[in-house]
């Protein structure tokens, strides 16, 4: 039964990161948070199994999604490259926080901002972006306040880079694209963070290495890979104002399960 729920949320999983460039986080994290109860595995070290495991699982995911949109051509390699160390370096201070700092203020807080945006972005889905893409040191900023934010609390970069290009008038299929492969930075780094940071934990449950859950990343990966070049798919063939719109509701759905307002 553990296992067949895992399929399905990599099946689901898979098609929001393809589509949307979300990775995946926003759906992986919560369901995550409703099974390893039901597995034993302590409140105190739930939290971070289930981010950690997210972030690795968003490694074959992305791999997958963003080959299916380089081969349409849609993700921008050199804004990926400029976004790259603010991600890395961002993804590593993340990593780190989430070991130091309770997250639950930050995650209400947070919650209130992608609300915000995610209601921005669904009845202004027809207006152009406001601004042109910052210069260099702008995106290295910028890369760094998203690597933080995703990988404390495990929500995928896509949460922050695609409203961000966006808004700086970056077409919404290029921004999901290129998001999905920002999405891969993101997973890499921020899984060996918390591999790192849980290898001495006393407790951990078997079958974890560090602060990642092996069978849940076997199972929710395998149905992850084959699912997201369908959502990659879909996000080509969409109206761009439909694509922006059902990204405003997953988006606004992770917002009020931060807040506390949605459990699932």
């Amino acid at each position: 039964m553990i296992l067949l729920a895992y399929l399905a949320v990599g099946l689901l999983a898979g098609l929001i990161a393809g589509m949307l460039g979300l990775g995946g986080g926003v759906v992986i994290v919560p369901a995550l948070a409703l099974v390893f109860p039901l597995l034993g595995i302590p409140a105190d070290m739930l939290m971070h199994l289930a981010i950690g495991t997210s972030l690795a699982v968003i490694v074959p995911t992305s791999m997958s999604s963003t080959y299916a949109h380089y081969r349409r051509g849609a993700v921008d390699v050199p804004l990926v490259r400029l976004l790259l160390p603010g991600l890395v370096a961002g993804a590593v201070l993340g990593g780190w926080l989430a070991d130091k700092l309770p997250s639950a203020l930050l995650s209400r807080v947070f919650g209130v901002f992608v609300v915000c945006v995610a209601t921005q972005i669904f009845f202004n889905a027809t207006a152009p972006g406001r601004r042109s893409l910052p210069g260099t040191s702008g995106l290295l900023t910028t890369g760094t306040v998203i690597g933080t934010m995703s990988t404390l609390l495990g929500i995928g970069g896509g949460s922050l880079t695609v409203p961000f290009l966006n808004y700086c008038r970056v077409d919404m299929r290029r921004a999901v694209a290129t998001s999905s492969a920002c999405g891969l930075v993101l997973g890499v780094v921020g899984a060996a963070v918390f591999l790192w940071a849980g290898r001495d934990h006393p407790g951990l449950p078997p079958g974890a290495v560090g602060y990642l859950y092996l069978p849940a990343f076997i199972g929710i990966a395998v149905a992850s890979v084959l699912t997201a070049p369908l959502g990659a798919r879909l996000a080509h063939s969409l109206p761009v104002v439909t694509l922006k719109r059902i990204f405003a509701v997953f988006l606004a759905m992770a917002g009020l399960r931060m807040l506390g307002v949605l459990h699932f």
